[in-house]
């Protein structure tokens, strides 16, 4: 009798959150390059350049920031689109189409939810690159959020919400969706059973997906959560 695998949706949350320790530093380099007004350095010359001027452990500000948004977008994305889907797809497989627009609700209610973490986040990692008399050192997120709030308002904390609700979306439906439908495409296959190696295969597939979804406007969010004053858009 083949064994019945029950999905946890806090699983996601909290292997999201593992995911975030081990990328940090290329998370932080990321920002830093999409936070240049002109192109001056690629991606190693970018990190060389933040542990030469700042040391290793620069490449882990903000980190606190990052398990937060975490533990806010990555659990409330998870919680609805697989509680959902278990329910709607008891008696089989969902749509791909129902995936998508179950994946595009999960996605970007959880970035709105998440939208204050990750802002702090990209302030955070972004801190280094400014002059010491700009920095906004902020102890930890916690302390960024209180900061933000008491500064700039309640207003400031969904800065770029719409663009961080937008990347949500877009991500879930190419991390969840892609990687449910690119695992049963494969497993129909007969081919291949539900093991490990499947796992890893949609996982890359639902990877590629997502990164080029969402890229142009994870640009966008990560330069409307850094700005400053009363230029910055607010949504």
């Amino acid at each position: 009798m083949t064994e019945k695998r029950v999905s946890r949706w806090y699983f996601g949350g909290l292997a999201s959150c593992g995911a975030a320790c081990c990328t940090h530093p290329l998370d932080l380099v990321k920002v830093h390059l999409q936070t240049q007004q002109e192109v001056k350095m690629k991606m190693t010359g970018m990190a060389m350049h933040v542990v030469k001027n700042d040391g290793v452990l620069a490449l882990y500000n903000g980190l606190s920031a990052s398990l937060l948004r975490q533990m806010s977008y990555s659990l409330t994305r998870f919680a609805i689109y697989e509680t959902v889907r278990d329910m709607v797809g008891s008696q089989g497989p969902m749509p791909f189409y129902q995936k998508v627009l179950l994946g595009a609700f999960g996605g970007f209610t959880g970035g709105f939810i998440g939208t204050p973490a990750d802002m702090v986040n990209v302030r955070m990692q972004n801190d280094v690159k400014l002059p010491p008399e700009l920095r906004r050192n902020y102890k930890n997120a916690v302390d960024g959020l209180f900061r933000v709030w008491r500064e700039e308002g309640t207003r400031k904390l969904f800065s770029g919400a719409t663009m961080a609700s937008s990347r949500g979306a877009l991500v879930t439906v190419g991390q969840l969706a892609c990687y449910d439908q690119a695992k049963q495409l494969v497993l129909s296959t007969g081919v291949m059973r539900d093991n490990i190696f499947t796992h890893f295969i949609s996982s890359f597939i639902a990877g590629g997906c997502a990164t080029f979804l969402c890229q142009p406007l994870d640009v966008l969010k990560t330069r409307l959560m850094n700005s400053k004053g009363s230029t910055a858009l607010s949504d």
